[in-house]
């Protein structure tokens, strides 16, 4: 049992490949989890080689046994993301010289696709992780009649590994109901040091055009149609409407396909681009009511960011916000798909101001518990128990 840089003991230190086609600078929730999760195991002791996509930032020439680069090519309507390319002959060139113990897959692309065959091919316990609900998000860019291959495909994929993590119960259930098998609840933390609701800045409100006495209604996220933005537009007029006595602002955060049409429909909002770090840290603070109407996530890191950053969250039950939220307590609910609760949930939010500041308060209390160490942590023996032989079955 040795200790790891940080002092962490573990029992057993894996030497772990995982795959995925997207990784961090890149900016959505799959590329910051795995971030989270690739720093936590090496803090605990553990070797990571990363095999991704090759992205702008990288030298042409490399050579590092923790990290193996591919070709990439863009994927449709996704600026800045990437499938990455097949590569099974490389990746059995590299696991037979050196053999990880075991291989997580986040991403089911041709990348993807080709490290299960490498790892089926030579016997190396595979992990996959559901992170992306693709199957939904082909209904939005007129590719409807591909859902039920796509869904096929993935089920398929997930089902050739020993087991699949996913981030939420609800994401469980309606896999289980299509028939994915070993499926294994793998939950999301939030950086409660870096979202904080001390980052709350007088000055970025002023820039917003609001005093400390206005309501900024924060949206953070990709403009892409599977975000359900038009239920956005449609509850940020509708409380416009009912409450003209607070000055009501729309802050967005981020960009995607939809910024233009957006902009064009709203004219009076602030559209604030992609923002990172501490400077997407302090854009949370300084908002007071966080609107998520989105119905296609695994999870959706932002709802957790925004409870820990203090904000009023208004969200489909379902995901992060059915097993972070309670509702009229530290946020507010409506049934998925019911558009009329859900406008009506914001409105209830902006109806007394000792409410509005007694569920930021609850937020706040409820998220700065929710870490990643723990998250880590349970991932870590999830790939501890892919790597177990089944015990022998009794003789009889």
């Amino acid at each position: 049992m040795a200790p790891s840089q940080t002092g962490v003991m573990n029992v057993t230190s894996l030497h772990i490949a995982l795959v995925s086609e997207t990784f961090p600078p890149e900016i959505n929730g799959v590329a910051n989890t795995l971030g989270r999760l690739c720093q936590g195991l090496r803090e605990r002791g553990h070797r990571l080689q990363l095999i991704r996509p090759r992205q702008d930032g990288d030298a042409r020439s490399h050579t590092d046994d923790e990290l193996l680069l591919t070709r990439g090519w863009p994927l449709p309507g996704y600026a800045g993301l990437q499938w990455g390319q097949s590569a099974l002959h490389k990746l059995l060139r590299r696991w037979q010289q050196r053999r990880p113990d075991v291989l997580y897959i986040a991403t089911e692309g041709p990348l993807g696709l080709s490290a299960l065959r490498a790892a089926r091919r030579l016997g190396i316990p595979v992990v996959s992780g559901f992170h992306t609900n693709f199957q939904q998000y082909t209904g939005h860019y007129g590719m409807g009649l591909l859902t039920r291959l796509l869904t096929g495909y993935l089920r398929w994929f997930h089902n050739r590994t020993r087991m699949t993590l996913v981030p939420s119960l609800s994401q469980r259930m309606e896999l289980q109901r299509r028939g994915f098998e070993r499926l294994e609840l793998l939950a999301r933390g939030v950086d409660g040091q870096l979202f904080h609701p001390c980052r709350r800045s007088a000055e970025l409100r002023a820039a917003w055009g609001l005093s400390e006495a206005d309501i900024a209604v924060l949206h953070v996220g990709r403009l892409a149609a599977e975000k359900n933005l038009p239920l956005l537009v449609r509850s940020f007029r509708t409380l416009q409407q009912q409450n003209p006595q607070h000055n009501l602002r729309l802050v967005l955060v981020g960009d995607g396909p939809q910024r233009l049409q957006l902009q064009a429909e709203l004219p009076g909002a602030v559209f604030c681009g992609i923002q990172r770090g501490e400077q997407l840290a302090e854009h949370y603070a300084s908002g007071d009511l966080f609107l998520f109407p989105s119905l296609s996530e695994t999870f959706g890191n932002v709802v957790l960011e925004a409870l820990a950053a203090g904000l009023a969250v208004v969200a489909y039950d379902q995901a992060a916000a059915a097993q972070h939220i309670r509702h009229g307590h530290n946020g507010a609910l409506a049934s998925p798909g019911d558009e009329q609760a859900f406008i009506d949930a914001a409105q209830w939010l902006l109806e007394d101001a000792e409410s509005l500041r007694r569920v930021r308060l609850n937020a706040r209390q409820h998220a700065g518990r929710q870490g990643w160490p723990a998250i880590v942590e349970q991932f870590e023996q999830h790939l501890l128990v892919a790597c177990t032989p089944p015990l022998p079955l009794a003789q009889t």
